[in-house]
């Protein structure tokens, strides 16, 4: 829509107006920008005016004629101290006297006002305790992050505020920034294809490859995977074009897909720890292999198949737990049940769509009921 203010001429400006010179500052120069919805929420049960803190959602202080000051926080902001600009936007419905919640603008990360709280992890001290190693980091080359993203009296001029006010709009936001997002979650399958290959290469390395019960476990991590991936593209497949020319994929089959991401990645996870066996959890540390008085012991007692294979089964091992129970099980397990919004938030929209009166009509005509 174009909303215009009457604040100060040079800055009467329609918000899609504003948006589209953003966004083509942004491509022109290939930022990295962060979007930056979940606020803490304090009592669920309130909407954010009724929150005993007001800073427990991210709002409005103060209007000026040339812009905008807010405070709050946006919390389990992944990949933001490693972006260019945080856009913030409500999380939820608003009602009327929500009024200075409902705002969307552009903030860049080096905002003096702006104060990132980095997220710890589990086993995050192990990868640091042995300078210059890798093997107990599981993930030798990558790792995610989250922080907390404090908001304290940040000033935005109008030319980067898309949104101030206009509650309605909240929702429908929402809806259309999940529907993009829970349709991206099919990024959880390329982290389900390595741990497919970690589960395969171990279950080699231990000398159980052809057993029957190992490959039936491959098959069905194979399936689960690939049922996110198929509900992921079909909404993509399913896309329409909106009045403005973008497309927006299927929101149905975008929930079904982010639904699956709650579930099977999980499963995923079992059925690999089942393989690895329980040396995944008990493995002894790198310092120990190093070690003149243990390492030869280790390297002897943990082999695999292989008289050789030692380091490479330790390795695997290590990736196995990262990805399923230590630093990287953050971004594959847990962010896979609450990113995005957590199982019911997907029941919830899914049950919109249901349109119980229409399959009622086809199951009444084949059954010869007659109302």
């Amino acid at each position: 829509h174009s909303v215009t203010y009457d604040i100060d001429q040079k800055y009467k400006t329609p918000y899609h107006s504003r948006y589209l010179s953003f966004l083509k500052q942004a491509q022109e120069k290939n930022v990295i920008v962060a979007a930056a919805m979940t606020d803490p929420k304090g009592d669920r049960s309130k909407g954010p005016s009724a929150q005993d803190d007001p800073d427990l959602f991210t709002h409005v202080v103060e209007r000026r004629p040339d812009g905008v000051v807010i405070r709050g926080a946006k919390a389990h902001q992944t990949g933001c101290v490693n972006s260019h600009w945080i856009v913030v936007m409500p999380t939820m419905r608003l009602q009327e006297a929500d009024r200075d919640y409902a705002i969307v603008a552009a903030i860049p990360v080096t905002d003096k006002g702006l104060t990132f709280i980095y997220g710890r992890q589990s086993c995050d001290t192990r990868a640091l305790e042995n300078a210059g190693s890798d093997i107990d980091q599981g993930n030798a080359k990558y790792s995610g992050q989250e922080a907390l993203i404090v908001i304290d009296d940040v000033f935005v001029p109008w030319d980067r505020v898309f949104m101030d006010g206009e509650v309605d709009f909240a929702a429908p936001l929402v809806d259309a920034f999940t529907t993009y997002h829970r349709r991206s979650y099919v990024c959880k399958t390329g982290v389900g294809d390595v741990l497919i290959g970690a589960a395969a290469a171990i279950a080699e390395m231990n000398g159980v490859a052809k057993a029957s019960h190992v490959r039936d476990k491959l098959v069905e991590m194979a399936h689960l995977n690939e049922t996110i991936y198929g509900a992921g593209i079909a909404s993509s497949h399913e896309s329409r074009p909106t009045r403005a020319g973008n497309f927006i994929n299927d929101d149905v089959l975008a929930n079904v897909c982010k639904h699956n991401v709650t579930r099977f990645p999980f499963k995923l996870a079992r059925l690999a720890q089942d393989l690895a066996g329980g040396l995944v959890a008990t493995l002894p540390s790198q310092h120990d292999f190093a070690s003149d008085e243990t390492g030869p012991i280790l390297k002897r007692l943990l082999r695999g198949r292989s008289r050789n294979d030692t380091e490479a089964r330790v390795r695997m091992l290590r990736l196995i737990e990262n990805m399923t129970m230590g630093r990287n099980a953050v971004g594959y397990l847990t962010e896979s049940l609450h990113g995005a919004g957590s199982p019911q938030a997907q029941r919830i929209q899914i049950e919109r769509a249901l349109k119980l009166e229409e399959k009622k009509g086809f199951a009444k005509t084949l059954a010869g009921v007659k109302e």
